[in-house]
């Protein structure tokens, strides 16, 4: 038996190891970021947790004490069934989470103006503001099943699984998705940001330091949902010109043929880029109407406005609209009311 528990013992102290080793070698990017929003947001969490911190540590340590100083066995402690209220008390209890949760409220009403996804950046890194003339770095992102792809609309080149980006120069991501709804999250760069068909998203981020980042699906999409990964590069400007140029020098174009072809669901797809690409092709995927004959959301709404026909699209029946009210009447007619029929009881009525 005692050989037992010591062979016990030493395969726990051993599992214990190897995970803290493993544990070791992870790159803890949520808490030791390379871009200066993730960094706040790193920031905003360790404030955070060390308030809440204020009143768990506490309670921890006094559920202790007073279990050691009220056990059986302890003579000297005091014993008063017929105690029941405590105002000095009652004002701890509550003044002290009253006070955390202002705090943290102010903290959080702050930080969701100031790390607005879809407002502009007001610096580069702490003491760095952003330039007033800084233009920002368009990359149009499309989540596909189950790839990302990478527009570069000012470069005219597209890239699946893989984004480079220059280090402080805000990036300004624009966002949507073919099929269902994704989450496109780059834990170094900034925080998470959802990818749904027929919208466009937004996201300003910041890279600080050059390196290899991952980014991936935080929303899970069907079967290709774990595969759904892709590489973030940050590069000084001089590597990120001569990458552009690689990419340009490829010779394949992403047109609307090519496109239909590409977003087909696929599995683990290894990055890949183009040389060209069709300078509307995002907007088509926003409004889904890439494929021939499908006509897009402007114009389905500007028809159903009373405009002109949809180029390519046959109206067989004209949208339906309404008579326009009379000075003093509602905007629209009122239903008829159908006065309920009343049903016969079939069951007996017992009184209680």
């Amino acid at each position: 038996m005692f050989n037992q528990t010591i062979r016990v013992g030493t395969l726990r102290a051993a599992a214990l190891s190897i995970a803290l080793v493993a544990l070791g070698g992870c790159n803890m990017e949520v808490l030791y970021p390379a871009g200066d929003v993730a960094a706040q947001q790193a920031h905003i969490l360790a404030v955070s947790t060390g308030l809440m911190l204020l009143i768990v540590v506490p309670v921890m340590v006094t559920t202790v004490l007073f279990a050691w100083r009220y056990r059986q066995s302890n003579k000297d402690a005091q014993y008063r069934p017929d105690w029941h209220h405590s105002t000095m008390l009652e004002l701890v209890i509550w003044s002290a989470p009253l006070l955390i949760i202002i705090a943290v409220g102010a903290i959080t009403w702050i930080s969701t103006h100031t790390l607005d996804p879809y407002r502009r950046l007001g610096r580069i890194a702490e003491g760095k503001p952003l330039a007033a003339n800084a233009r920002p770095l368009d990359i149009q992102v499309v989540a596909l099943d189950w790839k990302w792809l990478f527009i570069y609309p000012d470069q005219g080149i597209a890239t699946v699984n893989e984004v480079a980006v220059p280090v402080n120069r805000e990036v300004r991501f624009s966002l949507t998705a073919s099929s269902v709804m994704n989450s496109f999250y780059v834990p170094a760069l900034a925080g998470q940001i959802y990818a749904m068909p027929g919208m466009e998203t937004k996201l300003h981020g910041v890279l600080n330091r050059t390196g290899s980042f991952e980014g991936f699906s935080a929303n899970y999409s069907g079967a290709g949902f774990s595969g759904m990964r892709f590489r973030m590069i940050g590069m000084d400007d001089a590597g990120f010109d001569s990458w552009v140029a690689t990419r340009k020098s490829a010779g394949k174009s992403l047109d609307l043929k090519a496109y239909l072809a590409f977003q087909r669901p696929s599995q683990n797809v290894r990055p890949g880029f183009w040389a060209a690409v069709d300078r509307d092709l995002f907007r088509r995927i926003t409004e889904r109407c890439v494929a021939p004959g499908e006509p897009c959301m402007s114009d389905i709404m500007r028809k159903d406005r009373g405009g002109d026909d949809i180029p390519g699209m046959r109206m067989d029946t004209p949208p339906k609209t309404l008579p326009r009210p009379a000075p003093g009447q509602p905007p629209y007619p009122p239903h008829p009311i159908t006065p309920a029929t009343p049903r016969p009881i079939t069951e007996p009525i017992h009184d209680h």
